[in-house]
Formats: structure tokens, sequence, C-alpha cells
């Protein structure tokens, strides 16, 4: 399924989140509605460094960076906020995160985080990411936007 516009591409996305190779995941934006929604798009394939020591006969994504690949997509959502402008956003709970399918090398993982609440700077989102439109994975997932540690 090919995406036909790209509101944000790779070099926009390291622009406003801190995150690098090798765990910088989300390739682009396909939808950003400012302070409630986003798209983001993660190309699953066999060159990512975690296939060679996560199950190498039968390669899986691990969950836990499915939940880093959707709080990613959040911290996109959360800083495009004029207000977080240069500022980042620490992931600060997990909770109701769910495992429906295996990711596997050549999945196309669909991320879709809309903003439940915010105050300050704290809030909720929830998140989902998705395969061929199938959930493979569902969280609620709590932020704390600062500057530095010091600030959270």
């Amino acid at each position: 399924m090919a995406c036909l516009t790209k509101i944000m591409d790779a070099q926009e996305i390291m622009e406003l989140i801190p995150n690098r190779y090798p765990i910088c995941y989300i390739d682009y934006v396909e939808e950003l509605i400012l302070g409630e929604k986003v798209t983001a798009v993660k190309n699953v394939t066999i060159n990512e460094s975690f296939f060679k020591g996560h199950f190498p006969n039968n390669p899986v994504m691990p969950g836990v960076l499915i939940i880093e690949t959707l709080a990613q997509a959040a911290s996109i959502l959360i800083l495009k906020d004029p207000n977080f402008l240069g500022k980042t956003a620490y992931l600060g709970a997990i909770h109701n995160a769910r495992f429906r399918k295996v990711v596997r090398p050549g999945d196309v993982l669909k991320l879709e985080v809309t903003m439940e609440k915010q105050k300050e700077n704290m809030g909720v989102v929830k998140a989902k990411a998705l395969v061929d439109g199938k959930k493979v994975c569902t969280a609620e997932l709590m932020f704390i936007v600062g500057r530095t540690d010091k600030e959270i």
C-alpha cells in the first residue's frame, strides 16, 4: 500500500525528535492534525539490527520496539505543538499494552496515535499499530515534555 502524500519525511522527523540510527524507527508521516492525531509509517525490513538476535531463525519484531515506534509517533504529535518547540517528549508510562499479531520483515507498520488528554507538559495518547489494516498492538502512553531530565 503506497502513500500518496508524505507530510514529513525521515529528515524532518529527525529535526523534531532526538532519536537517531539505529533507534529512529519512523520512516514518514502520512497525516498530522495538530494536537489531535498523527498517522506514521515504519517499513520493517530484514536489515533491522534487532533481527540478528531476536529469533534469528524466525524473525519477529520485538514488542518493546513496537511500543518504542508508537512512542516516537506520539512524540511527533506532541512536539509539533508550538508550545513545545525545542523540547523533548519522554515516555512516562505504558498502560494496557496488548500485542495481537507478530510483525515480520516485509510488513508495513502503520501507527495511529490520538491525543486523549493534555495538561501543561503532561498528557496521554491512545496508540495502535496496524499491519494490512489489522491491529498488531494497542497501548495507552503517558508522556512528559521537558528540556532536560531536570525539568521532568
